[in-house]
C-alpha cells in the first residue's frame, strides 16, 4: 500500500490561510455603510497628527507612566520567575533533597496564574483596591513572573549535568555546584526571553490603560472614541517609535551577549571563553543596575505595594449559583474556541502569505514589516473599535481584530527567520529560472516551516488566553461574560467563568505542548531542488 499523500513543508504554512475563503464567504453580511468616511479620516490623520504643545505633553506624560508600569512590572516579574523558577527545577529539588516531587507541585500551582491573562488580573485588582499605580504593576507581574518561571525551570531541566556532578564529586555543596555550573549556562536564555518580555510588558501597559488603568492606553481610547484621530496618531506614532528604539537595543544587548557563546560552542578556542565571560559580567552588572532605576520610577509614579492590602467597601455577596450553572456555557466555550481558531489561522496563515505576494517588491516588504510593526503595537481592543465602525459586532469582528495583532508579531518573526536563513538554494532557484516568489516558497521556507508552525501553536495558546481583550465587541465568549460579571460585582458567576477558562486555557497550552513537540522531533521534509 502506497502511504499518504503529505503536503510539501512549506505548503504546510499557508494552509491556515484557507480560513480567507469562508470569511470571504462571511464578512459581506458584516459590513454596514455607516463608517467609511471614519475610516478614511482616521487613515488620512496619519499624515497629519497633531503637534499641539498641549497633545504633546499629555502624550508623552501617558507615555513616561506607561513605560514606567511596564519597567515595574517586568522587573518585578523577573525576579519573581527567576525565583519562582529555581523553585520549580526538578534538577534543583533532584540535588538538594534527592527528589523531584516538589518540583511538580509547585508547577501545578503557578499553571493557575500563568493561564489568566494581565488584564484579567488588572480590572480584579481595580474593583478590589480601587485606581492604584500598583495594580498595573502587579497585573503584569503575576502571570509574566509564572511564565518566566515555567521557562527557566524547563531550561534548567534541560541543561546537561556533568559539571555539577563533577562539582558534587569533588566535595563542593549542592547550592555551590548548582550556582557554578548552571548559572552561565542559564544567562544567556534567561537574557533573551526576557528582552522579548520587556517588549510584551509594554504592550501590556499600554492594554491596561486602555482599560482604565492609566497612561498612553487611556489616551489612546479616549481620542479614538471621541474621533480625534489626529491627536491619535500622535500617540501611535510616539509609541511605534519608542517599541521600534527598545526592539533594536534590545537587538543589539542580544548580538554582543550572545555572540560570544556561540564563538566558544563553535570554536572553543580561550578567547571565545574570555569573551563570554566579559558578556556573563556584562549581564549581571546591567541587571543590577535597573534595580535602583525601578525603585526610583516607583517613587516617581508613587506605586505603594501596601495600597493592594486595603480593600474597598465591595456590594455584599449574594451568590445565585442556579443562575451561574445557568449560563449558556456550551456556547461561551465554543465562542472562545472559535474565536482563537479564526485569530489563529489568520495570524499564522497570512505572515507567510503576504511574504510571498511582496516578494518581488522591496519597497512593498518594507512596507509589510512597518505595517506588522503597527499591527503588533495597537492594542486588539482599539483595533475592534476601529473595525466596528464598519462591521458588525460578533465573533470574526473580534476574531479579525486578535488575528491582525498577532499578524504583526508572527510576521516579525517569519521574516528575520527568513533573513537568517542561508540564502544558497534560493539563489540556486532563481539562477534555473524561478522567479523571487516560487525561490522564497521553495527555498527559505522548508528549513523553518515546522519551526515557525511550532512558534505559531504556542501564539494559538496566548491567543486564547488574549480572547478576554475583545470580549467589548460582543464576540459571546468567555471574556465578555467575564467583563460583563466583573463590572456587575457578580462573584459566584467570576468564579465559575475563571476557574473554566483557567482550565480551558491550560488544556490549550498542553495542546499546543504535545503539537510543538510532534512539530520538532519529526525529521525536516527534503528540499525541492531546481
Amino acid at each position: 500500500m502506497s502511504p499518504a499523500p503529505r503536503a510539501a513543508a512549506p505548503l504546510i504554512m499557508l494552509l491556515p490561510a484557507l480560513v480567507l475563503v469562508p470569511l470571504g464567504l462571511v464578512l459581506p453580511g458584516l459590513i454596514h455603510g455607516g463608517g467609511w468616511d471614519l475610516v478614511g479620516a482616521f487613515l488620512a490623520a496619519a499624515l497629519t497628527p497633531s503637534l499641539d504643545p498641549q497633545v504633546l505633553q499629555s502624550v508623552f506624560g501617558g507615555l513616561a507612566v506607561t513605560a514606567g508600569m511596564a519597567l515595574l512590572g517586568w522587573l518585578a516579574s523577573l525576579l519573581l520567575g527567576l525565583g519562582l523558577g529555581l523553585a520549580s527545577s526538578r534538577l534543583i529539588w533532584q540535588q538538594l533533597v534527592g527528589t523531584a516531587q516538589p518540583a511538580e507541585g509547585i508547577r501545578r500551582l503557578l499553571a493557575v496564574p500563568r493561564s489568566i491573562h494581565e488584564l484579567l488580573w488588572g480590572l480584579l485588582l481595580l474593583q478590589l483596591v480601587g485606581l492604584q499605580p500598583a495594580v498595573a504593576v502587579v497585573a503584569i507581574a503575576l502571570p509574566y513572573g509564572a511564565l518566566i518561571a515555567r521557562v527557566v525551570s524547563d531550561q534548567l531541566d534541560a541543561l546537561p549535568t556533568e559539571n555539577v556532578d563533577a562539582l558534587r564529586a569533588a566535595g563542593a555543596p549542592a547550592a555551590a555546584a548548582l550556582v557554578t555550573a548552571l548559572g552561565p549556562a542559564l544567562l544567556p536564555g534567561l537574557l533573551s526571553y526576557g528582552g522579548y518580555r520587556l517588549e510584551c510588558a509594554l504592550r501590556s501597559a499600554t492594554l491596561l490603560g486602555v482599560f482604565g488603568l492609566g497612561g498612553l492606553g487611556n489616551e489612546l481610547r479616549l481620542t479614538l472614541q471621541s474621533l480625534e484621530f489626529h491627536e491619535l496618531w500622535t500617540g501611535l506614532w510616539v509609541l511605534l517609535a519608542v517599541m521600534l528604539l527598545l526592539e533594536l537595543g534590545l537587538g543589539r544587548l542580544r548580538r554582543r551577549w550572545l555572540m560570544p557563546r556561540r564563538l566558544e560552542l563553535r570554536s572553543g578556542r580561550r578567547n571565545g571563553a574570555n569573551a563570554v565571560g566579559r558578556s556573563g559580567r556584562e549581564m549581571v552588572l546591567a541587571l543590577l543596575a535597573l534595580l535602583p532605576v525601578g525603585v526610583l520610577v516607583g517613587h516617581a509614579l508613587a506605586v505603594d505595594p501596601l495600597a493592594l492590602t486595603h480593600w474597598q467597601t465591595l456590594p455584599p455577596w449574594s451568590p445565585d449559583w442556579t443562575t451561574t450553572l445557568g449560563l449558556p456555557w456550551l456556547g461561551l466555550v465554543g465562542s472562545t474556541v472559535g474565536l482563537t481558531l479564526v485569530a489563529a489561522c489568520l495570524a499564522v496563515g497570512l505572515a507567510p502569505l503576504l511574504l510571498l505576494l511582496t516578494a518581488p517588491w522591496p519597497w512593498a516588504q518594507r512596507l509589510l514589516g512597518f505595517g506588522w510593526a503597527l499591527a503588533r503595537l495597537w492594542p486588539p481592543p482599539l483595533t475592534a473599535l476601529l473595525l466596528l465602525f464598519v462591521l458588525k459586532p460578533g465573533l470574526v469582528t473580534a476574531g479579525l481584530a486578535l488575528g491582525l495583532h498577532n499578524l504583526g508579531i508572527l510576521g516579525r518573526l517569519l521574516r528575520e527567520s527568513v533573513e537568517d536563513t542561508s540564502a544558497a538554494t534560493a539563489r540556486g532557484l532563481e539562477a534555473g529560472g524561478c522567479g523571487p516568489r516560487l525561490a522564497l516558497l521553495y527555498g527559505r521556507f522548508p528549513p523553518l516551516a515546522r519551526s515557525y508552525l511550532a512558534y505559531g501553536a504556542y501564539r494559538s495558546d496566548v491567543m486564547l488566553r488574549e480572547t478576554v481583550v475583545v470580549g467589548l465587541v460582543g464576540a459571546s465568549g468567555l471574556g465578555s461574560q467575564l467583563l460583563e460579571s466583573l463590572s456587575s460585582f457578580a462573584w459566584d458567576e467570576l468564579l465559575a467563568l475563571l476557574g473554566v477558562y483557567a482550565l480551558l486555557t491550560l488544556a490549550g497550552e498542553d495542546l499546543s505542548d504535545r503539537l510543538r513537540r510532534r512539530l520538532l522531533a519529526e525529521q525536516p521534509l527534503p528540499h525541492v531542488r531546481g
